[in-house]
């Protein structure tokens, strides 16, 4: 549990502050739009899954703060869960497609979200997994920053997210741009 709950403060303003940028990047690295199931894990208030309504024919999203989920929960075709990504309570090989935007960085056990998204992915599934590349300096800054505010951020490069695939029966590759990495992954 964090030393103080971030995301709960945040929730009803945290779409004003953090906005959806090039959505259209996203759509094209999870190959959508898909005839099945996409899960946004750690997806919060579904500012992005937002972007997909429409693209896929249920859209879940996995956050651990139920006043986050809130915002969720207002938006029309979206599925909002209270869960841990550590521990996802969906059955295995249940998602056509699953995101995790911005998030990585922020939950407790990363090497066992990992784990659990690549259960919960079908054969032949995609995950595609964004976040801000630790490679940058002004990346390095805002890990300063979220320290100093006390959260439990741990930024990883996208070199060593791409690691934790390791073993699991997955293609991966790396796609840079600006300072964004993003980890995309095609379970064989």
């Amino acid at each position: 549990m964090p030393i103080l709950d971030h995301f709960s403060i945040l929730a009803p303003f945290y779409e004003n502050f953090i906005r959806l940028r090039d959505p259209e990047m996203i759509i094209e690295a999870a190959k959508m739009p898909v005839d099945g199931t996409l899960l946004d894990a750690g997806g919060g208030t579904g500012r992005v899954t937002q972007a997909f309504i429409g693209l896929a024919k249920k859209m879940f999203i996995a956050d651990e703060s139920r006043k986050m989920l809130m915002q969720a929960f207002e938006k029309d075709s979206l599925i909002p869960v209270c869960s841990y990504t550590e521990n996802l309570p969906f059955p295995d090989e249940y998602f056509d497609r699953i995101i995790m935007v911005d998030a990585l960085h922020h939950v407790e056990d990363q090497s066992k979200t990992i784990r659990e998204m690549c259960r919960v992915l079908k054969t032949g599934g995609r995950l595609v997994i964004e976040e801000p590349d630790i490679k940058k300096f002004a990346v390095k800054l805002v890990a300063i920053g979220e320290k100093l505010a006390l959260m439990r951020s741990r930024f990883l490069s996208p070199e060593k997210i791409e690691r934790f695939f390791d073993g699991q029966k997955a293609i991966t590759k790396i796609v840079r741009n600006d300072h964004n990495a993003w980890i995309i992954v095609d379970k064989v």
